[in-house]
């Protein structure tokens, strides 16, 4: 047994967390592999298509659809402010790998949206439940980052599907914890007057709550798809492909030309999710009293097509 100095208890650890850790590891990973493994089927199966989608679309059609969306949910103006920005990451010929980040980002995305919101609505309605998941999310937000790429190594190997899966532990609180508060915050004298004309608890969540927390719940959503962006060159280092690996062989080789290219994609890549998600948690009172249908391209469809429907109807009336 080493001395001990009462004065001095410190100078050596006498907790050998780090190897209990990585026992508790190396036997998870020698007995549930095959689970880990089959874990990354769907991650797999949802981020191959979006890749194959987005890589294999002509960049007009997809540059021509996302401006058709931001139009449509965050006005003309971002509309355009969309085209620039994916304009400019062709020019700079950061195509390819914007579009495999922007895969990355919208899988992880997918799947914190799947876990989070129903996690965040079971917290709002159970305190238990909430005082049980709080320090968990406060463990997976304040742990640094690069700490969890050992054990997702570890667990499920090097690759996207290992990236997508560190992105969604990384980014799955903010969208827990919006939906958790969004849902509290709804007034109660509404969700009463709810239960109180025959509502049942299904129906006082889906029509009342959940519309009142939309905007606090897709700020929840808008962080996640900021931190995602945020690891995209932290995943790199366990091969992760995009954006972020072009980031992370800039800084290996010292090529500032390289790493200047990945970070302007990045934050380009940032701004267009930012402001098309910012768009999603309008309410009909930002769009001036209009539902999503009267505004954007759409609303312009739908104007044009009942222009044509009476400009016919008034000609068959002259006619008669």
């Amino acid at each position: 047994m080493e001395h001990f100095d009462l004065l001095n208890p410190f100078g050596t650890g006498f907790l050998p967390v780090g190897d209990w850790t990585e026992n508790g590891l190396q036997w998870v990973v020698g007995e549930f592999r095959d689970f880990f493994q089959a874990m990354k089927q769907p991650i797999n199966a949802v981020l191959t298509t979006l890749e194959q989608g987005l890589r294999g679309t002509p960049s007009t059609v997809t540059i021509a659809a996302l401006f058709l969306l931001a139009w449509q949910v965050a006005g003309l103006r971002i509309g355009f402010l969309v085209v620039f920005c994916l304009a400019l990451i062709g020019s700079i010929g950061a195509w390819g790998n914007a579009m495999t980040t922007l895969a990355i980002v919208l899988t992880s995305v997918i799947f914190c949206t799947a876990i989070g919101i129903p996690l965040g609505i079971f917290a709002a309605r159970s305190d238990a439940f909430n005082r049980v998941l709080r320090p968990a999310l406060d463990f997976m937000q304040t742990i640094p980052s690069f700490v969890y790429l050992v054990p997702i190594v570890m667990l499920f190997g090097i690759g996207n599907v290992p990236g997508v899966i560190v992105t969604i532990i990384y980014a799955l609180a903010p969208v827990v914890r919006l939906t958790n508060l969004g849902i509290r915050q709804v007034r109660y004298d509404l969700v009463e007057a709810s239960v109180a004309f025959g509502g049942s608890p299904r129906q006082t969540l889906m029509k009342v709550q959940l519309p009142l927390a939309l905007p606090t719940i897709m700020t929840g959503v808008n962080q996640t798809v900021m931190m995602s962006l945020a690891m995209s060159v932290i995943a790199s280092m366990i091969s992760v492909t995009g954006l972020g690996q072009m980031v992370l062989r800039g800084i290996g080789r010292l090529d500032i030309s390289l790493a200047t290219t990945g970070g302007l994609g990045i934050v380009l890549i940032a701004i267009v999710v930012d402001r098309i998600s910012q768009g999603f948690g309008q309410t009909r009172r930002d769009r001036g009293r209009r539902n999503w249908y009267e505004t954007g391209p759409v609303g312009l469809l739908r104007r044009f097509v009942k222009s044509k429907a009476l400009r016919k109807d008034s000609s068959v009336a002259a006619s008669s």
